[in-house]
């Protein structure tokens, strides 16, 4: 798998029309999510204007960053990180998003794509990251809790006041074998 960051040079409603394509149905394809966040209007009709809108939105952040996961050619995930929380007290980058195409489910690319981001974050010096998961997205939450993330609190988040818990985990490099 590599990951590439989503290049929007010319501006953030530019997306190439194939990319834009891949992206709508990578997010279609993760119905039951959709249907769990509302982030959709009609969560069984996405539309490419829809996830090009929401995309810009995310990159309004001047910290954010979407990163697209590929493998063998084929777009199997997304990932939108902050590298600062707009809360100054918070120290850690956040994953805002973390999806892989739902036909690609179990194959391991969750897990891959997780843990690329984490290396992006480690390489920059971080040390740690957290995540919001919607408390209504028990599959979510055991998901990131088998990858060692634990559960520091809970709290609405930020854009639509949706129950969360947030989990972080350590950035430190693994201890070397003696």
């Amino acid at each position: 798998m590599i990951i590439e960051p989503l290049d929007l040079g010319a501006g953030p409603h530019d997306i190439p029309g194939p990319l834009l394509t891949e992206l709508t149905a990578l997010y279609a394809s993760n119905q039951a999510f959709q249907q769990l966040s509302g982030d959709f209007p009609d969560p069984d009709d996405i539309r490419p204007e829809q996830v090009a809108a929401a995309l810009a939105d995310e990159l309004a952040h001047p910290d954010a960053e979407v990163l697209l996961a590929r493998a063998g050619g084929a777009l199997v995930g997304v990932a939108v990180t902050l590298a600062h929380h707009p809360d100054p007290a918070d120290p850690d980058p956040w994953i805002g998003l973390l999806m892989v195409d739902a036909g690609q489910h179990r194959s391991g690319y969750g897990r891959q794509l997780a843990r690329l981001v984490e290396d992006r974050f480690r390489a920059a010096g971080r040390d740690g990251v957290r995540i919001a998961v919607l408390e209504n997205n028990p599959r979510a939450l055991a998901f990131w809790t088998a990858l060692g993330y634990e559960v520091i609190g809970h709290r609405p988040d930020r854009q639509l006041g949706r129950p969360c818990a947030i989990l972080r985990t350590s950035l430190h490099p693994p201890k070397s074998a003696e």
